[in-house]
C-alpha cells in the first residue's frame, strides 16, 4: 500500500504513479511483479493483458439486496466486464458515528463478492461527494449541523468527515480486502465526482486523493465533463483523467489536460443511456421506447468508442433501479426540481430489472468486440403480478403523528431539529389580530401546507418558479400552521450556474422569519415527523371527506393478500402500486416505504419489489394522503397492476403555475 501525506511533489508523483503506469512491454507475463490492475500510456494491463473496460453503473443501495445477483448476471449476459458503483455516505452513517454496513441493503462488500463470482469487475465512486440524482449528492443531512462545515473543500471539519467516511468503507465495510490488488474485483477507485463542474481547488481534490491512498492501493481516476472547464478544473496529478458525456467528450480529455501523470487510456465513465425523471404537470416520462434516433446514436456510438478510439466505456445507468423512500435528490434551477422515486432511467434494464429491446440492441453491438469470448445468455424475466383493487380507511390525522416538541421564538430548521427527511410541523397560536401576504422564511423548502385552525389556507411550493402568495387572517387564540415537506436536497452544482452556492444550502423546514404583512411572527411549537416509525390506529370512517371537520393530511391503512410465490423462491412477483384517488403523499407496505405519489406524473404508480411483499399472507399497507380536501372521490383504493403506467395532469394546487 502506497500512503500519501498531505501534498506531494512532483517528483513523488512519478513514483506513486509508476504503481498504475507501466511501459508497455508484450512478452512481460503474468507474476508476482506485476500489479494486478494498472495501464501504461494507451491501455488499461489486467494482469499484465490489455484490459478494454466495458461497464455499466448499477448502484446496490438502489436495488433490494435480494436481487443484485439477477441483476449483475444480466450485465454480464449484455457483455459487460466491469460494474461501476456510487457509494451512498447518507444511507450507511446515517446518524453520525452510526454506520449501518451490516444492514444487508449497505453490504456493498457482498455486492461486489457476486459481481466477482458472475464475473465481473468493479470501479468504486465513494464520493464522498456522489451527485447520482440522491439527496445531497449523497451527503449525510447531520453534516450541516457540524460548526463551520463546508462542503466540497479543503474545510478542516469536512475532510475530518471525509477521512472517518473513507477510513470506515475500506475497513468497517470490508472493501479494502476486496481490491484487485488482494485478489478482489475493485479495480480503480474515483477521486470526488465530477467535482470540476463545481470548482477548481486542486488543494481540496488532492487531499481526497490523499485520504483515499492511504486506504485503497489500486489506481485512481477522476471523471468530468468532456469540456476544457470541467476538466481542467476537475484533473488531480498523479490520478488518470475520465470524461463522461455522448462520443464527442472523448477528445476533450487530450486537448485539455496537459499533466502527463492525468494521461493514460481513455475512458469515457459515464455514458449516458436516456436520463432520469422529474416531476411535474410538463416533465414527460423520459424512455428511448418509440426513440429512435436515441437508440442509433447509443449503438452507434458503441463501435465508435471501442474502435474508433480504443476507448474504454461504463453506461450510464445499466440498471437504475429506486429512489426508495425519500432518497431523490433534486436541482436548483430558480425553483426546485425534483426526482422522481423511479430511476428507471430509459436502462437497457428497467426499474423493476426486466430487459428491455434497448439491452438485446446494445448486447448485439457490444459482441462483436469481445473477441469470441463466451458470454452466458440472459436469464428469463421473472413475470410481474397484479393485485386486485383493495380499500383503505383512514386511522388518523397526520397532525396527530407530532414527536418532540421543540419551542423557539423562530423558527429552526429541520436539520438544527435533529430531521433528516420527511415533514416538519410549525405551529404559532396569534396573540393578536393579524393579516396579509405570508413570508416563510427566505423561500420555501420546498412545499408548505398552509392551515388555520386546520382549515387549508393555501400552498407554497418552491417546484413553482413562482410559487403561489398565500394570505391569511389570524385572530387572538388562532393557529397558523405550517406542514414542510422536504422534497430532497439539492444534488448537482455547476460553477457555470448562478445557483452552484446551493451545495452549501441544505437546510429544509423554514430558515429565516415568518412574517404576515412584514410583521414577524414569534414563538413556535415545532414537530418533526419523519416517520420512520409508522402510527397504528384503528379505522375512523368519520375521517372520510364528506363527514370530517378537518383539512389536515390523514393516514388511511388497509391490506391485500401476497400473490402466490415465484418458482423455487420464497419471495412473491414483483408489482406496481397505484393510488387512483390520491393526490399526493407516500406509500409503505409492510413498513418498507415505497415512496411518493403524486397526481402531476410523469410517475402514477410506484414498484413494489417481491422481495416486501409475504406471498399468500396478509400484507399491510398505510397511505399518507396530504391533500384529502382535493380528492374528487370519497375513498381511497389502491391495486397493483402487472405494467408500469405513466402520465401527466394538472396541478390542482396551481392551475397556472409554471
Amino acid at each position: 500500500m502506497i500512503l500519501f501525506k498531505g501534498l506531494l511533489s512532483i517528483v513523488t508523483y512519478g513514483v506513486a504513479i509508476g504503481a498504475a503506469y507501466v511501459e508497455p512491454n508484450p512478452s512481460r507475463t503474468t507474476s508476482a511483479a506485476v500489479p494486478a490492475f494498472t495501464y501504461n500510456a494507451t491501455s488499461f494491463l489486467l494482469h499484465g493483458e490489455p484490459y478494454t473496460i466495458i461497464g455499466g453503473q448499477m448502484d446496490p443501495q438502489r436495488i433490494p439486496h435480494q436481487y443484485w445477483r439477477d441483476r449483475l448476471s444480466k450485465a454480464r449476459a449484455m457483455g459487460l466486464n466491469t460494474i461501476f458503483t456510487y457509494i451512498f455516505w447518507n444511507n450507511l452513517e446515517p446518524t453520525q458515528g452510526l454506520w449501518l454496513s451490516e444492514d444487508p441493503q449497505n453490504d456493498v462488500a457482498e455486492y461486489f463478492r457476486i459481481a466477482q463470482e458472475e464475473g465481473l469487475n468493479v470501479v468504486l465512486r465513494p464520493g464522498p461527494y456522489i451527485c447520482g440524482e440522491h439527496d445531497w449528492g449523497g451527503f449525510p443531512a447531520w453534516l450541516s449541523q457540524i460548526p463551520g462545515m463546508v462542503v466540497r473543500t479543503n474545510n478542516t471539519q469536512f475532510m475530518e468527515e471525509t477521512r472517518k467516511y473513507i477510513v470506515n468503507l475500506a475497513g468497517k465495510s470490508g472493501l479494502a480486502d476486496l481490491q484487485a490488488s488482494r485478489g478482489g474485483p475493485i479495480l480503480m477507485v474515483q477521486v470526488e465526482n465530477e467535482y470540476g463542474s463545481f470548482g477548481e481547488n486542486h488543494n481540496y481534490t488532492a487531499s481526497v486523493r490523499d485520504i483515499l491512498l492511504e486506504s485503497f492501493d489500486v489506481p485512481l481516476y477522476t471523471n468530468d465533463g468532456g469540456d476544457s472547464w470541467p476538466l481542467e478544473g476537475g484533473y488531480v496529478p498523479g490520478v488518470l483523467a475520465a470524461v463522461d458525456g455522448g462520443s464527442w467528450a472523448l477528445p476533450a480529455r487530450d486537448l485539455y489536460i496537459k499533466d502527463p501523470t492525468s494521461l493514460g487510456p481513455l475512458l469515457n465513465g459515464e455514458y449516458y443511456t436516456w436520463s432520469p425523471d422529474q416531476w411535474g404537470s410538463y416533465n414527460p416520462h423520459n424512455t428511448t421506447v418509440g426513440n429512435d434516433g436515441a437508440v442509433s446514436q447509443i449503438l452507434s456510438d458503441i463501435p465508435y468508442h471501442l474502435h474508433n478510439y480504443s476507448a474504454s466505456v461504463s453506461f450510464y445507468m445499466f440498471h437504475g433501479g429506486t429512489n426508495f423512500g425519500f432518497e431523490n435528490g433534486a436541482l436548483w434551477q430558480n425553483r426546485t426540481t425534483v426526482f422522481t422515486n423511479s430511476y428507471d432511467y430509459g436502462s437497457p434494464l428497467d426499474e423493476t430489472g426486466r430487459t428491455t429491446d434497448l439491452y438485446f440492441k446494445m448486447r448485439d453491438a457490444i459482441i462483436p468486440f469481445l473477441n469470441g469470448e463466451d458470454i452466458p445468455e440472459p436469464p428469463d424475466n421473472l413475470p410481474r403480478s397484479s393485485i386486485p383493487e383493495f380499500s383503505l380507511c383512514p386511522t388518523t390525522s397526520l397532525f396527530e403523528v407530532r414527536g418532540k416538541r421543540t419551542t423557539s421564538s423562530s423558527p429552526l430548521t429541520m436539520e438544527a431539529l435533529g430531521q433528516a427527511y420527511g415533514f416538519t410541523l410549525y405551529e404559532h397560536t396569534a396573540t393578536s389580530e393579524i393579516e396579509g401576504s405570508m413570508q416563510a422564511g427566505d423561500r420555501p423548502r420546498d412545499r408548505i401546507l398552509v392551515y388555520v385552525n386546520e382549515e387549508i389556507a393555501g400552498v407554497m411550493d418552491s417546484q413553482y418558479q413562482h410559487p403561489l402568495n398565500v394570505s391569511v387572517s389570524l385572530k387572538p387564540g388562532d393557529k397558523l400552521q405550517l406542514l414542510v415537506e422536504n422534497l430532497g436536497r439539492v444534488n448537482y452544482y455547476s460553477r457555470g450556474n448562478p445557483y452552484k452556492n446551493y451545495v452549501q444550502d441544505p437546510w429544509k423546514g423554514i430558515k429565516g422569519e415568518v412574517s404576515l404583512d412584514g410583521m414577524v411572527l414569534n414563538g413556535w411549537d415545532m414537530y418533526s415527523i419523519q416517520l420512520d416509525t409508522l402510527p397504528s390506529g384503528e379505522c375512523k370512517p368519520s375521517l372520510e371527506k364528506d363527514q370530517r371537520s378537518t383539512d389536515s393530511p390523514l393516514l388511511y391503512q388497509g391490506s391485500f393478500v401476497g400473490p402466490p410465490t415465484q418458482q423455487n423462491s420464497s419471495m412473491t412477483l414483483d408489482t406496481f402500486i397505484a393510488v387512483p384517488n390520491g393526490i399526493k403523499g407516500n406509500v409503505w407496505v409492510n413498513n418498507f416505504h415505497l415512496g411518493r405519489y403524486w397526481l402531476v406524473g410523469p410517475q402514477q404508480s410506484l414498484y413494489l419489489p417481491g422481495t416486501v411483499v409475504k406471498p399468500g399472507e396478509v400484507n399491510e399497507v398505510v397511505i399518507l394522503e396530504l391533500e384529502p380536501w382535493q380528492m374528487n372521490a370519497t375513498s381511497m383504493v389502491a391495486y397493483g397492476d402487472s405494467e408500469r403506467f405513466w402520465g401527466n395532469n394538472p396541478d390542482p394546487d396551481c392551475l397556472v403555475c409554471v
